[in-house]
């Protein structure tokens, strides 16, 4: 069974309210048509549900959600995931800034380009282990403080001479990985990290979520796959910690 609410004039306080009421009548599918810009869409929301969005959602969208499933035709604003607990957001054009902040679970893929600070306070616990992926490039500080899960970065239809991430990438980064598909120059690295080769067990956790990224935006997974990837670890996992203690 599926609902849709017109969401074209609705203050986003009522429209939040409204969708709330909809998703606890057990629906399976909910379609907001005409969306543009109204915040906290799915916020603190838990189950199984398909949330479908046309237009674009404003920020914090999804933020402390914990399982359902959105679906975005169209670009997304800042702070999309915002400490998310679980469930998948796909993105069907472009993200803004800090996509992802202190996500501790789900998935997150995005079929374009994405701002600054993007995946930053990132963690993983236990069997909660986050990832975001993302079709085109990252902005500066990109990774900032990442202390856990998975970051991708395709760069795909990148311009001639523009970089797939930018300046300070991962600075103050003391957990989880970060893949790349492409160079990227030291000078675009925080010092807390540094580049190694992907290895085997590397390329299988690349390949299960490309291939997600694949079906979803309809992109050919081979011709993503043929040009190499590298990784992007922490030096350790306390760089700051002779600033605030001795031992």
């Amino acid at each position: 069974m599926s609902v849709v609410i017109d969401a074209k004039g609705i203050y986003y306080k009522d429209l939040n309210e409204r969708i709330r009421e909809v998703l606890r009548t057990g629906v399976n599918e909910l379609v907001l048509d005409n969306v543009n810009g109204q915040r906290y869409i799915g916020d603190g929301i838990s189950g199984s549900q398909t949330l479908v969005i046309n237009g674009t959602p404003g920020n914090d969208m999804a933020a402390y959600m914990d399982g359902l499933k959105l679906i975005i035709n169209g670009n997304a604003q800042d702070a999309i995931g915002n400490t998310m607990n679980d469930g998948i957001i796909i993105i069907h054009g472009n993200a803004g800034d800090t996509l992802g902040y202190a996500m501790r679970g789900g998935e997150i893929y995005v079929k374009g380009n994405v701002g600054y600070r993007v995946g930053i306070h990132m963690k993983g616990y236990k069997d909660k282990n986050p990832v975001i992926v993302v079709g085109g490039r990252a902005g500066d500080f990109f990774a900032e403080y990442m202390a856990g899960g998975i970051q991708i970065v395709l760069g795909l239809d990148l311009p001639p001479g523009e970089k797939i991430v930018g300046d300070f990438c991962g600075t103050g980064m003391h957990g989880g990985v970060i893949y790349l598909r492409g160079e990227v120059e030291e000078y675009q690295l925080g010092k807390e990290v540094k580049v190694v080769p992907v290895e085997e067990e590397d390329l299988i956790i690349i390949s299960k979520y490309v291939k997600n990224y694949a079906e979803f935006f309809n992109i050919d997974y081979q011709e993503i796959m043929q040009k190499p990837f590298v990784k992007l670890i922490p030096y350790n996992t306390r760089p700051y910690g002779n600033l605030y203690a001795k031992y």
